[in-house]
């Protein structure tokens, strides 16, 4: 079946629009956009510059996917841009934006993420599958969020932030530091409360491996020593137990952005 358009929506000539795309009424399409198959736009919902949507995603009613990055001076171009994989929902007056080209120059959402009412994706984002933001998160640029991550509503994610894959974001966090992988955080500033043990169970981490982890975080966290030390006491202890090694390894490619702590 071809795209359903609807007569006022504005769909620019050299849009592509893959089969089954529905296009509600006063929605807008650029001509450098690409929608893949069964795509639906509802309501007022825009799809700007130079973006590519994939199969099966949904914007509701003024949703606005490809939008300039907020960088005083930016200048429109086509090395500007943002991609989303498939299977996305964005709610209500959600917003995602292109990348910097001295950055790359893309923006990217993977796959089966839901993102709620008023919550904004910032330019040069790195979002994994499965992604989940509640109502007005906020993610500010340059930030890399790994897989299954859960945002509260109202939290604030600084710039150039690394949130681990299967972490949760408390409501109203406001987020500073970068969250190791199975983390949880809460507070303003945020604070590292103990392990996303309801987001591990829920996707089928098994005890043994819940217990591996449970154990790398106490000898990173709470043992005894520096924090440096313990990283590397923990590297060593713990150098066969994949799940362990990525919340270590985590730590480790830190660089110079700090580690979200327990208070």
């Amino acid at each position: 079946m071809t795209a359903q358009i609807h007569p006022t929506a504005c769909v620019e000539e050299g849009a592509s629009l893959g089969q089954d795309v529905k296009i509600g009424p006063f929605c807008y399409v650029a001509a450098s956009t690409s929608l893949g198959d069964g795509c639906e736009l509802m309501s007022h919902a825009v799809v700007m510059g130079h973006t590519q949507i994939g199969h099966g995603c949904t914007l509701h009613p003024h949703a606005v996917l490809g939008g300039l990055p907020q960088v005083i001076g930016f200048e429109a171009s086509p090395d500007s841009r943002l991609v989303v994989g498939d299977n996305c929902v964005f709610r209500e007056y959600a917003t995602a934006h292109s990348g910097m080209p001295k950055f790359g120059g893309v923006t990217t959402v993977g796959n089966n993420c839901y993102v709620m009412i008023g919550a904004h994706i910032a330019h040069d984002n790195k979002i994994g599958n499965n992604v989940v933001m509640a109502n007005n998160v906020s993610l500010a640029g340059h930030i890399e969020v790994g897989d299954n991550v859960w945002f509260g509503g109202l939290s604030a994610i600084h710039q150039f932030s690394r949130i681990g894959r299967n972490a949760f974001i408390g409501g109203g966090a406001i987020v500073v530091e970068d969250v190791i992988p199975f983390g949880s955080v809460v507070g303003n500033h945020a604070k590292l409360s103990g392990l996303n043990m309801v987001g591990l169970k829920r996707r089928g981490f098994t005890k043994a491996e819940q217990m591996e982890i449970r154990s790398a975080y106490k000898a990173v966290f709470f043992g005894e020593g520096l924090f440096r030390e313990r990283v590397d006491q923990a590297a060593e202890k713990f150098a066969d137990k994949p799940l362990a090694m990525e919340m270590i390894d985590f730590i480790r490619h830190a660089g110079d952005r700090p580690i979200c702590k327990p208070a």
